[in-house]
């Protein structure tokens, strides 16, 4: 009883699994799934997950795999049951179809013959066995491929066209199992397998070296991966970076791939239209040079290399750090991705990139406090406002460094600061932009040019604005330039130094750290709300005056010969204010500006053996014959029963397909004249 109950119901989940509503709906669980990777990014840090859903619902996503859908267990289980239940269905179907299309159903009653819609009679004045020559005669040249079968009573033909049609089931029904297959053979399956065989763990560490590689290394014999190669100009390198869910696996490859030179060519707007890779690639057997490009992959024993993108391989970089505080600036040598500690300021110093060439989008750029997608346009800000969005203009902007600055507790602050000025709003600005996380968006200070087109001039106000001596000065000239009255002198100089004090953020106004916004809150804290506005249009208008004499102290200073008015000074004054007060927002007290490069490339390949590829291309085929063969093809038959007559032949005919219309109409008319007429 129990044996007989287990049989049953064996069956019962065999007939499920054969079954073709649990196929199409595993095929419809997997478009779900697949338009879910498609919508949500994948493989993403965490944060930015956290950033666009919460905290909530970016751990249950996560839990449920939906930011690494392609290789999550429940996806490569529905595959694996989509692969079974159409295999079973054309195993099980199978041997019918081909018994059906070897069957000629010459077993067919003459009388039968009369149910089918499509029937005609005729006689001949023939014998039956000149009206059977001259008929199957006719069918060949129709295209017909009869068979007999002679009874007592007469001769049934039958025949049959389209027969593809049914084989077109198998056909598409092969190519899911196939590609199914494919992609099981192509994804994290194999990796993952072998990593749990061969004891391998994760590394879960940052940055392309990783220190102590056997535990997390495959040897080259892994049959299916996809991997990416870091390879700067000058070096070779083996060994190539799987990246799972919660870390990367080293790949060893079976050669070793050297990148000569890196070639990269750009449009008239600097955009790039061409980079490629000159290499050469290195095994047992010897040297083998090549050139990748984009779209031409270099194909070497089933391994294929794909230029995918390219990045600073390391370039030597001189930079400044510019202290807002005293005169000395220190000068460091170094290279992007090494890590260089600033004297005295408790930071290390981490240049990440390197852009000789960075196109941006000018036209966005007047934009303040409008969302912009770095590196596209300047619109935010770190302060102040300023217009609405202009019209997009792409423009090379020259070289740029983006790099970290880390504190003694870990945290890091990057920064992407450019070398030479842009002109935005009619006025020339160095743009040096700061984010609190990699998942924020850049925001700039807009720094002025100077009259000699440099930093210098900018540098030199913001020291001399922190100056409480050079400040005092610059009151007194403010005082004297305003009053003639002795009387008054002291009152305006005590109240321009304070608003210069303000300003710098030498004397803090509740939370604000300096700038305008220190200079607003001190005038709602010690004004009547009657006259703030009369008020603020004073302390403004001291603080310009200020700002200009400081300028002027501090050239005098330094022996740099003043600027006559003209309305570039009457610019940099003004931008010089707002990037002032700007500057208070900025995380550090000093700016690190790019002095000198040498520029170095890195090329990032994909280097792929991908064996279930050549099932996914055959699948395609498959599919591709299969959906024409179901869609296009007509399965046909036609039987002819020819009978003695009194006066000759008797013909019945008959014609049946699984697929009646117009066309089938049009066919039995056909053979309506061109068979059943009588010669």
């Amino acid at each position: 009883m129990t044996s007989s109950r287990s049989s049953r119901v064996g069956q019962e989940v065999l007939e499920l699994l054969a079954s073709m509503r649990f196929a199409i709906s595993l095929l419809a669980l997997i478009c779900i799934a697949s338009v879910i990777g498609t919508v949500v990014q994948q493989r993403q840090p965490l944060n930015n997950y956290i950033n666009q859903f919460g905290p909530f619902w970016a751990d249950l996503f996560g839990q449920l795999d939906l930011f690494t859908v392609y290789s999550a267990p429940w996806f490569l289980l529905i595959l694996a049951f989509l692969v079974v239940s159409t295999s079973l269905c054309v195993a099980r179907n199978t041997p019918k179809i081909l018994r059906d299309l070897r069957d000629a159903k010459l077993h067919l009653r003459p009388a039968s013959l009369q149910a089918y819609p499509h029937k005609a009679q005729a006689d001949w004045a023939h014998a039956p066995a000149d009206t059977q020559a001259a008929v199957l005669a006719r069918l060949q040249a129709e295209g017909w491929s009869p068979k007999l079968d002679a009874r007592a009573d007469g001769t049934l033909i039958a025949a049959r066209k389209g027969g593809a049609h049914k084989l077109g089931y198998i056909a598409a029904h092969g190519a899911i199992v196939l590609i199914c297959l494919g992609g099981l053979l192509d994804g994290d399956l194999v990796v993952r397998a072998l990593a749990a065989v061969q004891g391998k763990t994760l590394y879960t560490g940052t940055g392309n070296t990783v220190k102590n590689v056997e535990p997390h290394r495959l040897d080259e014999r892994n049959p299916s991966y996809r991997a990416n190669l870091f390879v700067p100009e000058g070096e070779r390198v083996g060994v190539a970076l799987l990246n799972m869910p919660g870390g990367v696996l080293l790949q060893q490859l079976p050669f070793e791939l050297e990148l000569k030179r890196f070639i990269v060519e750009y449009y008239d707007t600097g955009m790039p239209k061409l980079f490629a890779s000159e290499v050469v690639l290195r095994d047992a057997q010897g040297e083998h040079p090549a050139r990748i490009e984009v779209n031409k992959p270099f194909i070497h024993d089933g391994v294929a290399i794909y230029q995918s993108s390219f990045e600073d391989g390391g370039s030597p970089v001189q930079v400044k750090l510019e202290p807002w505080v005293g005169r000395t600036a220190t000068v460091l040598d170094g290279r992007v991705g090494q890590n260089l500690p600033l004297p005295g300021t408790g930071y290390t110093l981490e240049p990440a990139d390197l852009r000789v060439i960075n196109v941006e989008d000018l036209g966005q750029a007047s934009a303040a406090g409008a969302a912009s997608s770095p590196p596209k346009s300047f619109g935010q800000h770190l302060g102040s406002g300023a217009k609405a969005p202009g019209d997009k203009t792409l423009r090379n902007i020259g070289p740029s460094l983006t790099y970290r600055l880390r504190d003694g507790a870990g945290q890091a602050i990057e920064f992407q600061n450019y070398m030479v000025p842009a002109e935005l709003d009619g006025t020339r600005v160095f743009l040096a932009g700061v984010r609190e996380t990699a998942q924020a968006e850049f925001r700039y200070l807009r720094l002025p040019a100077d009259e000699n087109d440099s930093l210098a001039g900018w540098l030199r106000l913001r020291r001399a604005l922190n100056d409480p001596d050079l400040r005092q000065r610059a009151a007194a000239a403010v005082a004297a330039e305003a009053s003639p009255r002795d009387d008054l002198r002291p009152q305006l100089q005590a109240t321009a130094e304070l608003v210069l004090a303000v300003f710098a953020g030498a004397q803090p106004v509740g939370d604000a750290k300096g700038g305008l916004a220190a200079l607003g809150a001190h005038v709602e804290q010690r004004v009547p709300a009657a006259e703030r506005e009369s008020m603020a249009n004073v302390l403004l208008r001291l603080l310009n005056g200020g700002l200009l004499h400081l300028d002027q102290l501090a050239r005098a200073q330094d022996g740099v010969a003043i600027p006559p008015a003209s309305e570039a000074r009457q610019r940099f004054m003004a931008q010089a204010v707002l990037s002032l007060s700007d500057s208070a927002f900025y995380p550090v007290p000093w700016m690190v500006t790019l002095e000198g490069f040498e520029k170095r490339h890195a090329s990032v390949f994909q280097v792929a053996r991908a064996p279930g590829q050549k099932l996914v291309y055959l699948g395609a085929v498959f599919l591709m014959i299969g959906v024409f063969a179901m869609l296009y093809v007509r399965e046909r038959r036609l039987w002819l029963w020819l009978a003695p007559s009194a006066t000759g032949t008797q013909l019945t005919l008959a014609l049946s397909s699984s697929r009646p219309g117009s066309e089938l109409d049009s066919e039995f008319a056909r053979l309506q004249t061109h068979v059943m007429q009588a010669p």
